[in-house]
């Protein structure tokens, strides 16, 4: 089984607003350079998350991490991912495992990064 990392954040009409999210997956990429990872956007950049994922499944991908590049579970998250994920599901049927995980904002190691980062103004 060939494993993805789906990168899914909102995206801007502004490119320097990306900027962030490509110097994660840069690193993801340098971390793990045999996984096929996508950034993807919901509106306004390219690719969206079904390009990516053609992209992850012309990779070989029959599992892809759909991680969400989202402070919470907001309106995009609740409302907008799991339409898109059941789109993907109906057009590759059994052959790839769409799992989609919790926003990037609500898990503990961004939690702790970010409570340190704003007790760093402090200092």
């Amino acid at each position: 089984m060939t494993e993805g990392l789906l990168l899914f954040a909102h995206g801007a009409r502004d490119p320097a607003w990306a900027r962030p999210f490509e110097i994660v997956a840069e690193r993801l990429r340098m971390a793990r350079p045999g996984t096929p990872l996508v950034l993807a956007y919901l509106e306004f950049m390219a690719p969206d998350m079904e390009g990516a994922a053609e992209q992850l499944v012309a990779a070989g991908c029959t599992r892809v991490h759909v991680l969400p590049l989202f402070l919470g579970t907001g309106g995009h998250v609740r409302r907008d991912v799991p339409p898109l994920l059941e789109r993907l599901r109906e057009h590759h049927g059994g052959t790839v495992e769409w799992r989609l995980h919790a926003p990037l904002g609500e898990q503990e190691a961004v939690l702790n990064a970010i409570s340190l980062a704003c007790l760093g103004v402090l200092e």
